[in-house]
């Protein structure tokens, strides 16, 4: 089926010739923001300054969250013993075909989980399989495959860590008295028509990927400095190994500091899921990521090198994040996510609203990227829609958080993690990913019209 190659085409042109570089992005997404709250609400030219100002460093505890994610398990994916799993997963495809279905698949299933696990474990696979693959001689198109893998992010709002649907299952939640009280996940999440969308795209993604895959002679392989750092590691294993017998080399070179310390972490994790159930935040991944790197190292010593080798993953991170933070201050500051949010709803019928819920939250999230965050305010809005229609509740909460993931396939705020952790720039994925963003407008837009048809 060449169909699906010839759409990817048009699309990968589009982003390598007019998208630019993520922070560029970000820079010329926060003037077009100031530019629609000065046209659109009536707020000042010195109310948006010190609402970006203001929101500046309202993401700093989560650039520190995502920034321990990505170190951490970099690391932990450099371990012996993960990297020669990793290897074993990685050779499983026997054809390029599969190498990008499988790559999806596995960053689908992660993305179920945890978003945060599931943009990790697919960078790890995406780049894992691209070895395998170039030290086989199977031609896998190395930027096709890092689409693959960020494409699993697409589901993750139906899943178990989805932000809208467990914001308001939580009793006390800020809009229980406007819901006249909690919507059970039993009604969002684990609804019979959230699981059956959730399995029809975790099906179909995978294959699409599959199917965009350029020719033979046109795939572009892993980089090969990245087949001989594999190789170097799985051949020197005994690098670490203490270079004399002094006693600062005995404890650099002690297996006895990190066992300690990451069983300490065992054990407060023990804790955690015993009193709070599965209860699985960015924290609690971080820590396991910790705590699993520690117990696998060599050494206390060996860890502190494989933390010192990941640290080149989080410059962006660092650089970028503050910007949109700045987005989302004047977003909410100036009442524009409000406005836009309005737009919709006023042109919604009863079995329409949660599809134009659907679209809002997915163009709101190109200026927001948090579900959490967009849904604090588009909520109200639509949720005073819903009860003036009668449409239920459950389905505005599902279309809003379905928007939100649905366009994190084309915002780059959400590629910088995976892309840090595969090597590869974001032009060269995003074309792919345009052409999963109108595959899943089908399956998400057109499953809302149907569910809220009765």
């Amino acid at each position: 089926m060449r169909v699906f190659q010839v759409m990817a085409r048009p699309f990968i042109a589009f982003v390598e010739r007019f998208y630019p570089d993520p922070f560029i992005f970000a820079i010329g997404l926060t003037f077009v923001v100031i530019a629609m709250a000065l046209g659109l609400t009536p707020t000042t030219p010195i109310e948006v300054v010190q609402h970006w100002g203001d929101g500046l460093q309202k993401l700093l505890a989560f650039m520190a969250q995502i920034s321990i994610t990505l170190v951490t398990a970099h690391a932990l994916a450099h371990t012996d013993l993960v990297h020669r799993l990793l290897i074993r997963l990685a050779r499983l495809p026997r054809s390029a075909f599969w190498s990008y279905a499988f790559t999806a698949l596995i960053a689908g299933i992660a993305s179920l989980i945890s978003w945060a696990l599931g943009l990790i474990a697919g960078a790890l696979v995406a780049r894992e399989v691209g070895i395998q693959a170039r030290k086989r001689g199977i031609p896998v198109h190395y930027p096709l495959l890092c689409a693959s893998a960020y494409s699993g992010i697409v589901i993750w709002h139906m899943g178990y860590s989805g932000s809208a649907p467990l914001f308001v299952a939580t009793p006390g939640n800020a809009l229980e008295q406007q819901l006249g009280g909690i919507i059970p996940v039993t009604q969002t999440i684990l609804s019979s028509w959230n699981i059956s969308l959730a399995l029809i795209t975790l099906v179909l993604v995978p294959f699409i990927c599959a199917l965009m895959a350029p020719a033979r002679e046109n795939a572009i392989e892993v980089p090969a400095e990245f087949v001989a750092e594999d190789a170097e590691q799985l051949e020197n294993p005994e690098a670490d190994s203490p270079a004399g017998r002094s006693f600062a080399h005995i404890l650099d070179h002690s297996r006895v500091f990190n066992w300690g310390i990451g069983l300490l972490l065992v054990a407060y994790l023990a804790y955690w899921f015993a009193t709070e159930g599965l209860n699985l935040n960015l924290n609690i991944v971080n820590w396991t990521f910790l705590a699993a790197g520690l117990l696998l190292a060599r050494s206390a010593a060996h860890y502190a090198r494989l933390v010192g080798n990941a640290s080149m993953t989080v410059g962006q991170v660092l650089v970028q994040y503050p910007f949109y933070a700045g987005i989302m201050g004047i977003m909410l500051g100036s009442g524009l996510a409000s406005v836009i949010a309005e737009w919709f709803t006023a042109i919604a019928s009863a079995s329409t609203l949660p599809f134009w819920a659907f679209l809002s939250g997915g163009l709101i999230n190109m200026f927001v990227p948090s579900g959490g965050g967009q849904w604090v305010v588009q909520g109200p809005i639509f949720i005073e829609a819903a009860k003036t229609l009668g449409t239920a509740p459950s389905l505005i909460v599902m279309g809003v958080a379905y928007g939100d993931q649905w366009t994190n396939l084309i915002q780059p705020f959400w590629t910088i993690p995976l892309l840090a952790i595969a090597g590869i720039h974001m032009r060269a994925i995003l074309g792919y990913c345009f052409v999963v963003l109108l595959v899943t407008f089908f399956i998400f837009g057109g499953g809302l019209l149907v569910v809220a048809a009765g």
